[in-house]
């Protein structure tokens, strides 16, 4: 993995291409920006002709130009495939064909937009599913995505901008890639590409000043993207190195983390990516999520929107690496206690309002503040992390 935005593009494009010759499997690199405009699909271009003038057969899956002159200009040499159409709602619609780039079997394909959501009735609901067959049938693949469409991180992104970012990956994706690079730009930088019309038209470039792209904002998803990329880049030489951390770790690296979730969408939603985030901040050696069903959240005593959250938010669980527990027990308190010691879990990972005062919640009787107390008398080596919903 490479964190640096400027490093010499024939030293990448080699790098790539030995990953490509020693594996079978397609290999799976990503450019990773902090917002629209960065420049990720043109590095994208830019190595798709690196890897040419190398004799690779490099194929333009699908390219957003975004009528961007710069990025248009680089779709040159490099063949480029042809969109699929498709008819959706008497409209038609453009998508990456799949079934064409299969067909023709590059070495390596360059698909954009990697958060893309496919037309209803493509093969898979999701581009990043497409690449990840891509991949399996062994075309390797280099795409691009910013930090925002992290499913881990969309509840701090919606905090940092007030945006709900609807199209999301998982995070095991970008775990998995041979490699991923950090596309940067200082915001100031950012913020003047935008107003010199290079990212959007011209007309919206007020409205995206004043909102997504405010200063702070992108301040804060540029040191988000950074801080990912380093993470991964960490695991990455830990693996290599057969084990032995390149970074002193924060806690011991056999931590195990129980997150606890009830059919409480929003929060069950925040508690399971802020646990996936703490994983692997602590490079745990697993970690759960919890439900405790009582006799209240029986199924004939729960609407059905209620149980179809909480069967996505399991499944979400899931996607983001956790493995889910599922037990019934009217005593939630007792339950959790039980299933941490059968675990042996280190941290204890549970939600609590922002409604009223938490120290006034956690005075009162109540699940959480329950499950504090009991802890304490046990006296075990066991941590509670308390995210705010």
């Amino acid at each position: 993995m490479n964190s640096a935005s400027d490093a010499p593009r024939d030293t990448s494009a080699e790098r790539f291409l030995r990953l490509v010759q020693a594996r079978r499997r397609g290999t799976l690199k990503v450019y990773l920006g902090l917002a629209a405009g960065v420049g990720k699909t043109f590095r994208l271009l830019q190595e798709a002709h690196d890897l040419h003038e190398h004799g690779v057969d490099v194929l333009l899956g699908y390219v957003e130009t975004h009528g961007r002159a710069g990025t248009v200009a680089e779709l040159r040499n490099v063949p480029l495939l042809p969109r699929k159409q498709l008819f959706y709602k008497g409209h038609a619609v453009e998508e990456m064909d799949l079934e064409a780039i299969i067909q023709r079997r590059p070495q390596v394909v360059i698909v954009d937009e990697l958060a893309h959501s496919n037309v209803p009735g493509s093969r898979h609901e999701k581009r990043w599913q497409d690449v990840e067959y891509l991949v399996g049938q062994g075309i390797s693949v280099i795409t691009a995505v910013n930090v925002q469409h992290l499913e881990s991180l969309h509840d701090q992104v919606l905090r940092i901008t007030g945006t709900d970012v609807t199209e999301r990956i998982p995070d095991q994706l970008l775990k998995a890639a041979d490699e991923v690079v950090n596309v940067d730009l200082t915001v100031g930088e950012l913020r003047a590409r935008l107003e010199e019309g290079k990212i959007y038209d011209p007309a919206k470039v007020p409205t995206a000043l004043a909102n997504f792209f405010q200063a702070e904002n992108l301040l804060q998803l540029r040191r988000l993207a950074v801080r990912e990329v380093a993470q991964l880049l960490s695991r990455q030489v830990e693996s290599e190195a057969g084990g032995a951390p390149a970074v002193a770790p924060q806690r011991r690296n056999d931590d195990r983390l129980l997150a606890c979730i009830n059919s409480n969408d929003k929060a069950a939603k925040e508690i399971i990516r802020k646990t996936s985030r703490l994983a692997d901040r602590f490079s745990a050696a697993a970690w759960y999520v919890l439900y405790v069903q009582t006799g209240r959240e029986t199924a004939n005593r729960i609407g059905l929107a209620t149980q179809r959250h909480l069967l996505n938010n399991l499944q979400l669980a899931t996607e983001l690496g956790a493995q889910i527990l599922r037990v019934k027990d009217d005593d939630i308190v007792g339950a959790i206690r039980r299933v941490a010691q059968e675990k042996n879990a280190t941290l204890l990972v549970c939600g609590i309002t922002q409604e009223k005062g938490i120290l006034e919640q956690l005075t009162r009787r109540g699940v959480t503040s329950d499950l504090l107390r009991a802890v304490a008398d046990d006296g075990q080596d066991l941590d509670v992390y308390l995210v705010t919903y």
